[in-house]
């Protein structure tokens, strides 16, 4: 498939004599997709039933005529005063029970019925006036983003109860499932039970992860109304902009709904800002090395194979904590890199810089009074290079990866010891694979085939799903479980066998502790367990021991399991390890250079501020290079 570079435009914000300028300017760019009318509810409905289309329609025109394709966001992000007018209640509410005002966006909860069939109506009024000229559809934006996901208000309270009448049938069920028995804390009916917050001391993890689980339903509920919506008239392909570490409800739930999974890159930002344990100032202004490689691996997993970047950091942004300029070159490397891992499509955010308002110092391709800023040039180098290059081919990665919103949300809930975050520890492996020169796959907990893998990373996963149990008892290659995978029931519960209760580990969990910082246990090989240990038994053959004695990682056959958190060393020569044993030999990178492969060919990065030596080359600071 074609790889295509677009980017995202407010007509809206600029004077209507504007916009042909603006088209021939991207087109001549090499510039293919245009988004536009995700945030501009309030121009194209002023009124409740007054809707005002055509400019949008000459709009869409104008980028038509210039030989652009279109992308339409729904624009529910962002409803107008009088939406609140219409529906005062529909305000999301904070675990402190303050209400989320108007003044900002993402003002709504995701709970309110007729917020959403306010939003599904628009949807349906695009699609139906603009089915004939929009190639492509996002939903909203930025689900999550702000900590807007999870809600108290009384809106979410009564849909929650009735969530939980469907989910357990009986309150006399909840009750077991839930061990209400502890504290007292059976209820009587589904009526009695509030949300699980502002509570004494923390509420019954049960209770806590059943509302978490609700809220990510209520996510993926919302945009399967505006997916129907737009369907009742358009065929043309669906997409959601999603975040960088955002992991509030489940991607891969909402990511079925649609034909294409797009995310939001910001690798500057997101590493002032995101990124565990990440080099602040080696890379300030180059962003992680690992985390946008890490996003696009799980963006194509939500997606099913097609993914996009839909909003690409052209220069410096206004929302972290400090906001420097990108390092000349880097700009080009975020767009192969995407294109290295499978994008379809890279957009980049935004066309002309705000003038006004929230984001008037985020930089976009133009400056805010029209002249070129750096980005514009980077981006058109990249689109003469897509021009002149080969295609970017697929292929499955020697290694895959499963990643588990629900688990995020367990150990938030109950995390046992401060620090323990599933998106970490899966980070973590991650780069570690990625410093050993290893393409990885992202999968799904409900992964139904680990087939062609020639190792399987299952880390801090809650509970096994029966596909994924499946695929490792099925699995030729080697599976890596742990730590703390499978140690827990979906209920928030200590399975009758202890666990881990993975098919064929002939190990379990006796007693668990968690280890502060400075208290790591150092490895009898090198490196040290930090955070987290699991004190094992049972006949699994130990294969590596803390210098006490304590197994640290064990195998019944070509099941392995991980007790404990391992350090960057551990990790790396772990996985090193069992890369070898699986055929795939690892190759040790240079600081801040990375590879990937896509079919035949490898790219190689070098996020470094130094050149890098690599396979005869020499790769520049932001160098790629084609191998």
């Amino acid at each position: 498939m074609k790889r295509t570079l677009g980017v995202c435009y407010y007509p809206e914000h600029w004077p209507e004599s504007r916009w042909a300028t603006d088209a021939a300017m991207m087109r001549d760019a090499g510039l293919t997709w245009v988004r536009i009318g995700e945030f501009a509810w309030s121009r194209l409905e002023p009124a409740p039933g007054e809707l005002r289309l055509d400019w949008l329609a000459r709009a869409i025109d104008v980028l038509r005529g210039a030989g652009l394709r279109v992308v339409l966001g729904t624009p529910s992000a962002t409803p107008p005063r009088w939406m609140l007018d219409r529906h005062p209640d529909m305000l999301a509410v904070d675990a402190e029970g303050r209400p989320r005002r108007f003044g900002s966006r993402r003002h709504y909860c995701f709970s309110h019925e007729g917020y959403r069939a306010e939003a599904a109506r628009m949807a349906g009024v695009l699609a139906e006036r603009f089915a004939d000229v929009v190639d492509a559809w996002q939903t909203d934006n930025e689900y999550g983003c702000h900590d807007t996901t999870v809600s108290y208000s009384d809106t979410a309270l009564r849909a929650f109860r009735l969530w939980l009448a469907e989910r357990y049938g009986t309150v006399e069920a909840l009750n077991e499932a839930w061990g209400n028995v502890f504290w007292s804390m059976d209820y009587d009916s589904f009526d009695q039970i509030d949300l699980p917050n502002l509570t004494v001391t923390e509420p019954n993890p049960a209770h806590a992860m059943a509302f978490r689980r609700f809220s990510s339903d209520q996510v993926a509920r919302w945009n399967a109304a505006q997916v129907a919506a737009i369907r009742t008239h358009s065929d043309a392909p669906i997409s959601h902009n999603y975040m960088g570490r955002v992991t509030e409800f489940d991607h891969f739930a909402t990511g079925r709904q649609m034909e294409i999974a797009t995310w939001d890159s910001y690798p500057m930002g997101f590493l002032l800002d995101r990124v565990p344990e990440g080099d602040t100032l080696a890379y300030l202004r180059q962003g992680d090395p690992d985390f946008q490689a890490f996003h696009h691996d799980l963006y194509r997993a939500v997606g099913m194979g097609r993914w996009w970047v839909m909003e690409q950091q052209p220069g410096p942004v206004n929302w972290a904590p400090h906001n420097p300029a990108p390092l000349p070159g880097i700009v080009r490397l975020w767009a192969w890199e995407a294109f290295a891992h499978g994008a379809e499509a890279v957009c980049f955010f935004r066309w002309r810089q705000a003038a006004h308002a929230q984001e008037r110092f985020h930089a976009g391709l133009l400056r805010a009074d029209a002249a070129p800023a750096p980005g514009l040039a980077e981006a058109r180098a990249v689109a003469a290079e897509l021009s002149e290059a080969p295609e970017v081919e697929q292929a499955q990665a020697p290694v895959a990866l499963v990643f588990d919103y629900a688990s995020q949300w367990a150990w938030e809930v109950q995390p046992q010891g401060a620090g323990f975050d599933h998106f970490a520890l899966t980070f973590a492996l991650y780069r570690a694979l990625r410093h050993l020169g290893v393409s990885v796959d992202v999968l799904p907990p409900d992964a139904a085939s680990l087939d062609g893998y020639a190792l399987t990373l299952v880390p801090g996963v809650l509970a096994l799903s029966d596909p994924l149990r499946a695929a490792i008892e099925a699995a030729e290659g080697l599976v890596l479980t742990g730590p703390r995978t499978a140690v827990t029931t979906p209920e928030m519960a200590t399975p009758e066998t202890l666990g881990p209760e993975v098919p064929g580990l002939e190990a379990q969990a006796v007693l668990v502790e968690t280890l502060p910082p400075g208290a790591e246990r150092p490895l009898e090989r090198g490196g040290a367990i930090r955070l987290w240990l699991e004190h094992l038994e049972g006949t699994a053959t130990v294969v590596e021991r803390c210098a006490d004695g304590t197994p640290a990682l064990v195998r019944s056959g070509r099941r392995l399991h991980l007790a404990g958190w391992p350090d960057a060393v551990a990790a790396e020569r772990i996985l090193g390890d069992l890369l070898r044993e699986a055929g795939v030999e690892p190759r040790p990178l240079p600081e801040g250079l990375r590879l990937r492969r896509a079919g035949a060919a490898e790219y190689a990065f070098n996020y470094a501020a130094e050149p890098r030596e690599w396979a005869g080359r020499t790769l520049p600071p932001a160098g790629v290079l084609r191998l």
